[in-house]
């Protein structure tokens, strides 16, 4: 799906950004620890980034299969709710918003299940 590799290109665009934001803009203006969680957001950000963009040379190889579909909406709330709660969190300094992060967490391995699942289902 053409949408899936917007989306995952659009995504690696702003994990870069935000990755260098952090790296140069927020160096010295906010602690160690919080620098470190913003590193990780931008961690997971990337890699799901590529990931979106896997997802959807896949959903031309699988034929718009429904499990790829949904792996790449998983992906993309897990991206928003994994890494944009961290990025949230450093920017305003409430801590409570790490509380939103593993929905994020869980939404990423939901994804990655669906991808397995449907590779599976094209070995059948």
């Amino acid at each position: 799906m053409r949408l899936f590799l917007l989306l995952g290109s659009l995504n690696m665009f702003l994990s870069i950004a935000l990755g260098a934001f952090g790296a140069h803009g927020l160096e010295g203006k906010v602690s160690e620890r919080m620098m470190e969680i913003w590193r990780t957001g931008a961690h997971y950000h990337i890699v799901h980034g590529l990931a979106l963009v896997v997802i959807g040379l896949l959903a031309d190889r699988f034929g718009g299969s429904e499990l790829i579909t949904a792996a790449g909406w998983l992906i993309l709330a897990g991206i928003v709710l994994f890494s944009g709660s961290l990025y949230a969190m450093v920017l305003t300094n409430v801590t409570k918003l790490g509380a939103i992060t593993p929905i994020g967490g869980v939404a990423f391995l939901a994804g990655w299940v669906c991808v397995f699942l449907a590779a599976w289902k094209q070995m059948g």
